[in-house]
């Protein structure tokens, strides 16, 4: 099961506001499906998804027992690898 709190619940309104549209279904598939997690802030853990060419979401949750509690999650751009 996956429960969000109150902030990351109105993270879709502020992010939406600001012309980034998030689905839960990107939010969800970014911790079941992740690219990369991070675990150095433990019991926080950070999951990315691509979402475009130039973009990353990143997602803040943690698990407690059998339920993944969404923390935050916000777009961020990709780096550029220097050659």
């Amino acid at each position: 099961m996956i429960g969000y709190t109150k902030h990351a619940k109105e993270k879709f309104k502020i992010l939406k506001s600001q012309g980034f549209i998030i689905k839960r279904k990107l939010v969800e598939d970014a911790i079941k499906f992740p690219e990369r997690v991070y675990d150095s802030q433990e019991p926080l853990l950070i999951a990315e998804k691509s979402i475009d060419e130039t973009h990353i979401l990143k997602v803040v949750f943690k698990k407690e027992g059998g339920i993944i509690k969404i923390i935050t999650f916000y777009p961020t751009r990709k780096k550029k690898i220097k050659k």
